[in-house]
């Protein structure tokens, strides 16, 4: 049995000791040397950091609207027995013209009536003061003689008639003016609702009306916009003064252009749109030899305006691309890593960013994307010279 079992062992022991010579063998055989790789450098586009002189222009649009607006509404009742050639839709019209004339037959002979009791209280209180006079002469030796002797109230109730009466014919002089229908100002019938023979009385609508001296447009600001014009919430400019407009719109197959001035802003800020709004001014909008578009800045019409804003002077612009989450820059240092910097933005466009510190002119800005960005990892420039930024000629637009 004993020589069963070392038969079977023996040749056990002898495998063991192999293998575990293999393998002192092998952990004690000198490793080759494995190079580690340093981190390639990330690729990344940089352009120049420059100094510029700007003007910020903000870009908004809104509806064209008369400044003034009115109904024109009978005073006093009548039929229509003239009708103005320009009482049509789109009519013109000047201050004090007569557009309907109301039969005055009525209102003349109430005229007449009134100036005949003008004349008649006059009389009487000619009389009246007549009477007063001889009673004092005849009341001269009585002492303390009544205001009644001395026709005091007939002279006071003679003055009040006459006033009435006066006030009567101030009345019916209105009146009779009243039958000329008119507007006080310059403008442009929008509709009509009466016609020559119709009876009207007072109340009644006649026609709506707006003035054509000057025209309004409501224009809407962001915040970012109100910052680029300078300007404070309730802005309001000084008489003939205010921010230049440029208004333009597509009339007649063709692009029309009109200049205008921004006069005021509002003190509230909208509610529900949370912006806030500029009114833009122009004067004499259907006078054509003023427009050089050639073309009325008609009533309704929507336009695009470019409202000249701010000029910044002496600033750092890099392109918008370089401006990074929390107002920060990354910026490729002199020696090919990154340096992440906060930066001062004065505006900030789809286009371009104005700063006025955190880096200097030619810096060179990084203005691609990179992927978990850490202040001194390594960079290689995609351009070898950073590109400088072109600062556009016209003016940068505020979003």
């Amino acid at each position: 049995m004993r020589s069963r079992v070392k038969r079977v062992l023996v040749p056990l022991l002898v495998l063991l000791s192999g293998v575990t010579i293999v393998v002192l063998l092998d952990a004690t055989k000198p490793k080759p040397d494995i190079a580690i790789e340093a981190p390639r450098p990330i690729r990344v586009h940089i352009q120049a950091a420059a100094v510029a002189t700007n003007q910020l222009t903000v870009q908004t649009n809104g509806d064209v609207r008369a400044t003034l607006r009115s109904d024109l509404v009978a005073q006093v009742a009548g039929r229509i027995t003239e009708v103005s050639d320009e009482f049509v839709e789109g009519g013109r019209f000047l201050a004090g013209e007569t557009l309907l004339r109301i039969e005055d037959t009525d209102y003349q002979a109430a005229l007449n009536e009134a100036e005949a009791r003008v004349a008649a209280a006059k009389v009487d209180l000619e009389t009246a003061y007549a009477d007063a006079d001889v009673a004092r002469q005849q009341l001269a030796g009585v002492d303390k003689p009544s205001p009644l002797a001395l026709k005091k109230p007939q002279v006071t109730r003679a003055q009040l008639a006459l006033e009435a009466a006066q006030s009567g014919l101030s009345l019916a002089k209105t009146n009779l003016e009243r039958t000329k229908i008119a507007l006080p100002y310059a403008g442009r019938l929008r509709s009509t609702s009466v016609d020559l023979g119709e009876y009207v009385g007072p109340g009644k609508v006649l026609a709506s009306a707006f003035g054509t001296d000057r025209v309004e447009v409501r224009l809407p600001l962001t915040d970012n916009q109100l910052g680029a014009l300078g300007v404070p919430i309730g802005y309001r400019a000084p008489s003939g003064e205010g921010l230049a407009v440029d208004l333009t719109a597509k009339v007649a197959g063709e692009q029309r252009l009109w200049t205008g001035r921004v006069e005021r802003l509002d003190a509230a800020i909208d509610p529900e749109t949370r912006v806030i709004y500029a009114t833009a001014v122009v004067n004499k909008p259907y006078d054509l030899t003023e427009a050089p578009a050639q073309m009325p800045l008609a009533v309704g019409l929507f336009v695009e305006a470019a409202i000249a804003g701010r000029i910044l002077t002496d600033t750092i612009a890099i392109s918008s691309d370089g401006l990074r989450a929390g107002d920060r820059v990354f910026i490729l240092d002199a020696n090919g890593q990154l340096e992440i910097r906060a930066v001062e933005v004065i505006h900030s466009n789809t286009r371009e960013t104005f700063l006025a510190g955190g880096i200097a002119e030619g810096e060179a800005v990084i203005i691609s994307a990179i992927r978990n960005p850490i202040p001194g990892m390594a960079l290689e420039p995609i351009n070898a010279a950073p590109e400088a930024i072109v600062i556009a000629s016209e003016p940068a637009v505020a979003d």
